[in-house]
């Protein structure tokens, strides 16, 4: 696995790719190393005039890219649940969902259904998106779903009694909380997935400290000022960023439960290697708990269809 990149992508040629935020940062460079490899690739946005830039863009340095943006608000359910529908509607065979979007350290704001805003969006809201589009991905060819996390999961636990941080909240905080989640999540849905021998496989990745919109996007205050200067001085490109999930996406050895993250200076920068989590994300009783949390919050039901 020593020095993979992006031009060891295998073929990707009649393989169909959601990824989530695909506009900008790493979700960008996913969308056009996915592209490059001839895949379709559905890039799913929040705003759609931004996706169609990226499009545009993307299509000038490759003129047969197999692009189509699409509209989703990972802030609304009611969005999740409408793009869900479309794809389903419209027939589109899916093989990976990356779930690659997410929020960095906002002030305290709520979701459309009064969720915190970095729990709903970086994890509820990607909990139902998989779910809605699972047996898509099941009826696809090698089906996988990657679930983009973050070094700093490794601060992060559930606040099972201060879930929107209406007692407290630090940013900081909150966005360890839903980088944590996903890696619960993202064992989970492994675990399940296997119990019920369903073809698809469920991986986690992050991007070890990247440079990207998220820490300008997000954080305000002296937060803001510190991430735009570590952005500068310490930080790696987006490009080498996006390696940990393109690896996730498309290794032919890649394997559901695996965490694939940058294997040098603490996982901060390097190429992809399979990393661990913290230990108290491997907790099968929290897994649990929160899968339970998320199909009651979300109103999702999973479906684990078995191999045929």
């Amino acid at each position: 696995m020593s020095r993979w990149t992006a031009d060891d992508i295998p073929d990707q040629t009649g393989r169909t790719f959601i990824v989530t935020g695909a506009n900008s940062g790493l979700g960008y460079i996913t969308t056009r190393e996915l592209a490059r490899h001839g895949a379709h690739v559905i890039m799913a946005v929040r705003n759609e005039a931004r996706g169609e830039e990226a499009l545009e863009k993307l299509r000038a340095g490759q003129p047969e890219a197999r692009l189509e943006v699409r509209r989703l608000d990972l802030s609304d359910l009611e969005s999740v649940s409408t793009f869900a529908k479309g794809v389903i509607a419209d027939g589109i065979p899916v093989d990976v969902l990356v779930n690659n979007a997410g929020i960095m350290m906002p002030p305290r704001s709520l979701t459309a259904q009064g969720f915190e805003v970095q729990f709903g969006v970086n994890h509820l809201a990607h909990f139902a998106l998989t779910g809605l589009l699972l047996d898509v991905l099941a009826a696809g060819s090698g089906g996988r779903v990657v679930t983009v996390s973050s070094a700093l999961h490794k601060n992060g636990s559930i606040h099972w009694d201060n879930l929107n941080g209406e007692r407290r909240y630090f940013p900081v905080t909150f966005y360890a909380q839903s980088k944590f989640a996903n890696i619960l999540f993202g064992l989970e849905l492994d675990r399940r997935l296997r119990e019920g021998a369903a073809p698809v496989r469920s991986l986690m990745a992050h991007p070890g400290y990247a440079a990207t919109n998220l820490q300008s996007a997000g954080p305000t205050g002296l937060l803001n000022l510190v991430l735009k200067i570590t952005n500068r001085f310490i930080a790696k490109d987006a490009g080498t960023g996006a390696l940990s999930q393109l690896y996730a996406a498309t290794h032919p050895d890649a394997e559901g439960g695996q965490f694939i993250g940058p294997g040098e200076r603490g996982e901060s920068k390097g190429y992809p290697t399979v990393v661990q989590p913290v230990k108290t994300a491997l907790d099968p009783d929290a897994a649990e708990r929160l899968w339970r949390l998320s199909e009651e919050l979300t109103g999702a039901r999973y479906h684990f269809a078995p191999a045929k």
